[in-house]
């Protein structure tokens, strides 16, 4: 992943914000909201600024309040990536080498073997950049992990990747995307299309940039109705496939 687009408009972490509250969820620090009862829960998989980023926190929250129990881990330990005071994203290299997305993935299966322990039923995953490479490779094994998937703004992920995905898979993506263009998204598109045997659908948002559903500029109003229908749409898919 290059360039400064994925961690342009980084957020402000606060441990505190949302409407749920931080606890030790399959070992790992986690941001959880929503019913601890619900037989249906939805892990959020962040992007590189972690599991505090309040617009995350924000989205999670709306994911909880239609019925779903969200965990939000904290699969950096604490070390979620940090611009460098000039702006620059220098460090993304070497922070990426302790933070994989590979490690994401077998983390994220501790988690979602507690989510089961707990009787919990159907789980669905939502990876933002960073995280959507976890979500693909949770959804590379039929119903093992997850039931269904929604990528946003995707980083990491290749065409082979998506060639291997068994479960029901939405992306979301963006028009102005260095790093998964919408050129990169039409090859996934088709790839999808091929795949008859699950549900799939590529959305390009116009105008947005990488990290839109997350990092909008809340006094922007366009920027604001982008992100809340790309909310909707995740909505719509997981009330359709996790259930």
């Amino acid at each position: 992943m290059s360039g400064p687009q994925c961690c342009s408009h980084p957020p402000v972490l606060n441990p505190s914000s949302g409407s749920g509250h931080a606890e030790k969820f399959g070992g790992l620090d986690s941001y959880v909201t929503g019913s601890p009862h619900s037989k249906l829960a939805i892990l959020f998989l962040s992007d590189i600024f972690g599991f505090q980023a309040p617009k995350l926190r924000k989205f999670a929250d709306k994911v909880a309040a239609a019925g779903y129990f969200v965990v939000v881990p904290d699969f950096f330990y604490g070390d979620p990536f940090v611009v460098a005071d000039d702006g620059s994203f220098d460090r993304l290299p070497v922070w990426l080498k302790d933070h994989s997305p590979e490690k994401g993935f077998e983390d994220a299966k501790l988690v979602i073997e507690a989510l089961k322990s707990k009787g919990v039923s159907a789980i669905g995953a939502a990876g933002f950049c960073w995280g959507a490479k976890v979500a693909v490779e949770l959804g590379k094994h039929d119903h093992d992990f997850i039931h269904a998937g929604v990528l946003l703004h995707p980083a990491f992920t290749t065409v082979d990747d998506i060639k291997e995905v068994k479960v029901p898979i939405a992306v979301l993506g963006a028009e102005f995307d260095h790093i998964t263009p919408p050129e990169v998204l039409k090859q996934w598109e088709e790839v999808l299309i091929a795949k008859t045997e699950i549900k799939s659908y590529v959305k390009i948002f116009p105008e947005v940039e990488h990290g839109w559903t997350t990092r909008y500029n809340v006094e922007d109003e366009k920027s604001v109705k982008s992100a809340e229908e790309a909310h909707q749409d995740l909505l719509e898919w997981f009330s359709n496939h996790v259930k």
